[in-house]
């Protein structure tokens, strides 16, 4: 486990800032106090329509690339507070960029979807079909801007919360997770369902659009291409069943959604994404918002231990980085850039404020 107070984690590099904190209306009260590690203050929003408060913090970092020591943090984040101007509407959001123009994708749609979300009338009538509108719109506008995203894309997960509603629309391999207590136990509830070809209904989505699935040692030759089984995400390793065309070696995505790769909505990769939606209970303790650089070797049980043990989610998002970065260390000779949004659930009742 990656270390807290910062006494011996110089073989880390230092956390950077590559996401946005976009606040509108008033600002969310801040602590003075600065993380020794992450040199972050709390932030805190309150929920006045149920009075209740999201205590959060968040880190990324970029990942250790030895063959590109240069390569940048290609994940992004965004954090907007009173959407609307209603200081019962937040947002959080975390996307993880792909290919050689994937820091441009992610910083683009970072700061597009929830611009596109906040700008829709309908949205607090219908939450899930604005979302889904902001993901569509969001995917063209990216196509038709200066950005060449034939081979680059991003991934989204995010976090509406409105009220007591969490609304977490998905499109890609990040993640979120709400702690829910139950007795002495804090169980992780997954609020999304990585979309990959490790997924039966995906892996046959795509199929039916003309992909073929297989894995790297399968595509090469090295394995049988007619065996179509892979295990399940957390065994299978580093050679995932990835979606080609039919008579190429591109554009090999381990996911089956996400904003932009043009060349692979041609092979059925989607922007539409999957929406959840959870009503907050006392038991709902807090809930995470991660790239895959996080759960590629944590689970989403083990994350929300490590969290549930720190008392400040600065502390969680320290650990949980640093443990990820170790781990893929561990496993290969590079990690992923990780980045992690960890917002507590304080003082809800349930008892709406009229």
């Amino acid at each position: 486990m990656g270390c807290v107070h910062g006494k011996c984690c110089s073989h880390y590099p230092p956390p950077s800032d590559g996401g946005s904190r976009d606040y509108r209306e008033l600002r969310p009260s801040r602590s003075q106090r600065k993380h020794i590690l992450t040199q972050k203050s709390l932030d805190l929003i309150p929920v006045p329509s149920h009075n209740f408060t999201l205590e959060y913090s968040v880190l990324t970092q970029r990942g250790y690339y030895p063959d590109t020591a240069n390569k940048e943090n290609q994940d992004s984040f965004c954090i907007r507070t009173q959407i609307q101007g209603n200081p019962n509407i937040h947002f959080f959001g975390v996307y993880d960029g792909h290919g050689q123009f994937g820091g441009q994708c992610s910083n683009f749609v970072k700061d597009r979807l929830v611009e596109t979300l906040s700008n829709d009338s309908t949205l607090l009538e219908d939450p899930v079909k604005a979302y889904t509108s902001a993901f569509v719109t969001t995917n063209y506008e990216l196509h038709t801007s200066e950005i060449d995203d034939s081979m680059s894309g991003t991934t989204a997960i995010t976090v509406l919360v409105i009220g007591d509603t969490l609304y977490v629309a998905n499109a890609g391999d990040s993640r979120a997770v709400l702690a829910v207590k139950d007795g002495n136990r804090i169980i992780a509830q997954d609020l999304s369902s990585d979309q990959t070809p490790f997924r039966r209904d995906e892996c046959e989505r795509v199929k039916l659009c003309g992909a073929r699935v297989l894995s790297v040692d399968q595509v090469e030759g090295l394995k049988d291409p007619n065996i179509q089984t892979w295990g399940d995400e957390e065994s299978q390793g580093g050679d995932p069943p990835r979606l080609w065309v039919p008579n190429g070696m591109y554009p090999g995505t381990a996911f089956t959604r996400s904003i932009g790769d043009s060349i692979a909505e041609n092979i059925g990769v989607i922007a539409n994404p999957e929406v959840s939606m959870v009503r907050l209970t006392p038991n709902h303790l807090f809930f995470v918002v991660a790239s895959d650089g996080v759960f590629e070797f944590l689970s989403s049980q083990t994350v929300v231990n490590m969290a549930a043990s720190y008392t400040d989610p600065r502390d969680a998002c320290a650990a949980i980085a640093g443990e990820s970065y170790k781990l893929w260390l561990d496993h290969e000779n590079r990690t992923d850039d990780i980045t992690i949004i960890i917002v507590q659930i304080k003082g809800l009742s349930n008892v709406r404020i009229t």
